[in-house]
């Protein structure tokens, strides 16, 4: 992964205190955040940059660390115990050299001519990004391809996956160091909202709208669902807000095959307006019955 400076992206000096880095913050993620910029496209990408480097600064053991390793500064603990180890290792087989200052420490790391000594394989860096789907991109398996770090990747997405939900693609993070194997993909999941369906976990919920003669009298009601239109048969004197469950007509099962949730729908039942004067005393016969 190609270095960040955080300091550039919150707009700071590295002298500055974490009250000042933590003013920086608010600043900016009230400036770039998504809902207030919905028509940029590039908010989100900047937003998650800005609480990144948020979450290293304001950390005095994590800002430590990324003064010294800069982009590396998560494998900063295994730096060390590698750099111990060698320097262990250099006491036992001292002879009038001392060869085990840091540069030399970083040059039999990282492949340099001293010693001959064992190199230390680091597994790559993980890297994270989010995806977002439109319920209906949520309900089918598809195939999708993400750009990361100018590689493009092919992934199929399972029919079923929930807002919120992270799924590790192996082996698609940063390459390993000295031989090591590479770091991991992670793919953190957004669903966004449907204008007639609401979702809950394997089940949707819609409301369906019914003339008052169809609530008194019955009749069928055509719905869609996110399968297709189905015919319901609404029966003789349905009430307001009444609720009547479509079997196996919600959303699918994340990775199983054939189940699906329920839909319900609740009826909202529309009072007649506009009307003429035969039928407001056709109505009045029938409240004096």
């Amino acid at each position: 992964m190609d270095f960040i400076d955080y300091y550039k992206t919150l707009g700071i000096d590295k002298k500055a205190t974490t009250e000042e880095v933590k003013k920086a913050y608010r600043k900016l993620a009230r400036k770039h955040h998504p809902d207030l910029n919905p028509n940029d496209a590039n908010a989100k990408v900047t937003f998650q940059r800005i609480n990144e480097a948020n979450n290293v600064l304001s950390d005095p053991e994590k800002r430590k660390k990324y003064d010294q390793y800069g982009k590396d500064w998560e494998h900063a603990d295994e730096f060390e115990k590698a750099k111990r180890q060698q320097s262990s290792n250099q006491q036992r087989t001292r002879t009038s050299q001392n060869s085990g200052d840091f540069s030399d420490f970083f040059d039999s790391m990282f492949g340099g001519a001293t010693g001959g000594g064992r190199q230390v394989k680091f597994r790559g860096e993980d890297f994270q990004t989010t995806l977002d789907l439109s319920l209906l991109d949520a309900y089918k398996t598809h195939k999708q391809t993400l750009n990361v770090n100018g590689k493009g990747i092919r992934i199929t997405i399972p029919a079923g996956i929930e807002n919120g939900q992270t799924i590790k693609i192996t082996g698609h993070g940063g390459p390993g160091i000295n031989g090591g194997p590479n770091g991991d993909l992670y793919i953190n999941f957004t669903i966004d909202t449907h204008p007639d369906f609401r979702r809950l976990r394997n089940d949707l919920y819609a409301t369906a709208e019914l003339d008052l003669y169809t609530a008194i009298l019955g009749g069928e009601l055509i719905i869609d669902t996110l399968d297709g239109k189905v015919k319901l048969k609404v029966k003789q004197e349905t009430q307001n807000g009444e609720q009547v469950k479509l079997k196996g007509k919600g959303f699918p099962v994340y990775k199983k095959d054939g189940l699906f949730g329920d839909l319900y729908i609740t009826y909202f039942i529309k009072i007649p307006t506009g009307l003429t004067d035969k039928q407001k005393e056709l109505f009045k016969e029938i409240s004096e019955l």
